[in-house]
């Protein structure tokens, strides 16, 4: 099962991915979970102290690793076919919770021409994690699919778009959900998260109806993550939390839709 999350940034879809990951992983699913937002902090969701989440380096930024894949020795040319599998066993990192953790770095748009180093590094794992290895996969993106690539993204099972009650965020969740369907990914789905009131759901419910957007459900809005990050904790730590059992809950709905096939 491959799954790709995006959202407006501050809706809290880290929040999302990581504890899908986690629930995943509990159930004895081996998983893997890439950070590809421009502002990684996945690491610190799943439950890496900031001390440990600081020590890792971004693939985009490891030079000696981009190199090592890229390299000609000629400047200003790139080799762009080369192995990514060892760059998973080599660079992922275990969390607490048993997730595997990659965190990719800054990613260019992958449509827009872009044939630098690093960018091909990130392409070229973005693509053998979602289509070659045969595990979980979740993909925490910035707000749109381009660096995913169309080829990359025909073979994602899943696209949780995640929206606040916000007009702004609805606006962008519909833009993000034309841009995957333009892709070429199959299941498009709209997570209402934060959610505080009847008015708020109402709302998000509403702007889906009206444009199209498949609702799979909500997540309600948590003091307790709020208490956790301002702590500098995983909200994971706190399982009887009303967000975690919901993503929890979310997590199962999408088993159920990733066996049916439909």
């Amino acid at each position: 099962m491959k799954i790709a999350v995006s959202g407006k940034g501050g809706v809290g879809k880290t929040l999302i991915v990581g504890a899908l990951a986690c629930s995943f992983a509990s159930k004895g699913l081996k998983t893997i979970a890439i950070d590809a937002d421009p502002s990684p902090n996945l690491a610190l969701t799943l439950g890496l102290p900031p001390e440990k989440a600081r020590e890792i380096t971004p693939i985009s930024e490891n030079k000696e690793l981009v190199d090592s894949k890229t390299s000609t020795g000629v400047s200003g040319v790139y080799r762009l076919s080369f192995t990514v599998d060892d760059i998973v066993r080599d660079f992922s990192v275990r969390t607490p919770c048993n997730v595997n953790l990659i965190i990719m770095g800054t990613v260019q748009s992958m449509g827009a021409g872009c044939t630098c180093a690093p960018n091909a590094v990130i392409r070229a794992l973005l693509r053998h994690l979602v289509v070659e290895r045969d595990e979980v996969a979740l993909v925490d993106m910035e707000a749109g699919v381009e660096h995913l690539g169309r080829g990359t993204a025909r073979h994602v099972d899943v696209m949780l778009i995640v929206t606040d009650s916000s007009i702004k965020s609805l606006e962008i969740a519909r833009h993000i959900h034309k841009l995957a369907k333009d892709a070429g990914i199959k299941q498009i789905f709209l997570v209402g998260n934060k959610v505080a009131t009847e008015l708020q759901r109402n709302a998000i419910g509403k702007f889906a109806e009206k444009n199209d957007l498949n609702m799979l459900d909500f997540v309600p809005f948590d003091e307790q993550v709020v208490t956790a990050e301002m702590r500098g904790e995983t909200p994971l730590n706190y399982e009887q939390a009303s967000s975690v059992k919901a993503i929890e809950n979310l997590g199962k709905i999408l088993i159920n839709i990733s066996s049916s096939g439909s």
